[in-house]
């Protein structure tokens, strides 16, 4: 799994002028699942979007985390964050995994998160979707686990 993870004021998505998924402080984070993402890959970064340091402290040092501050989380599924774009001028999606398996992984990237204590929202899966995001920093980081 790879993300784009946003430090927000607050983040909102809508599908066809209804918002589906709405958040105040917090993270959003654009979440693509790759081909070969495990069990341990959504345990792995559900730890990481839950305990990852990037809201301040009272001596404005990034030192504490979502569950931290009582935020919550916006997952937004996008394929596109697991796009290459190194070569050419288009970028190739071959390490992005096909829709029912990302599915299903999401979901479980949602569970993972809320079962340590932080509240989720989410976009809608395969729409097309308008995120809304008030980006708080900036703070914006690439999340994904080496192997």
């Amino acid at each position: 799994m790879r993300a784009v993870v946003q430090r927000v004021s607050r983040g909102r998505v809508i599908v066809d002028g209804q918002p589906v998924g709405e958040i105040g402080r917090g993270l959003v984070a654009f979440v693509a699942v790759e081909r070969d993402d495990t069990d341990s890959d959504v345990a792995w970064l559900a730890d990481k979007l839950v305990h990852l340091r990037i809201f301040d402290d009272e001596a404005g040092r990034l030192n504490r985390s979502v569950a931290d501050v009582q935020g919550s989380v916006l997952l937004v599924s996008n394929f596109t964050v697991a796009g290459d774009a190194s070569r050419g001028r288009r970028p190739g999606f071959e390490r992005a995994a096909p829709a029912a398996e990302a599915r299903a992984w999401l979901e479980a990237l949602k569970e993972a998160v809320a079962a340590r204590g932080v509240p989720v929202a989410t976009g809608s899966f395969g729409q097309s979707m308008q995120v809304l995001v008030e980006c708080d920093g900036p703070v914006t980081l690439v999340v994904e686990r080496r192997r």
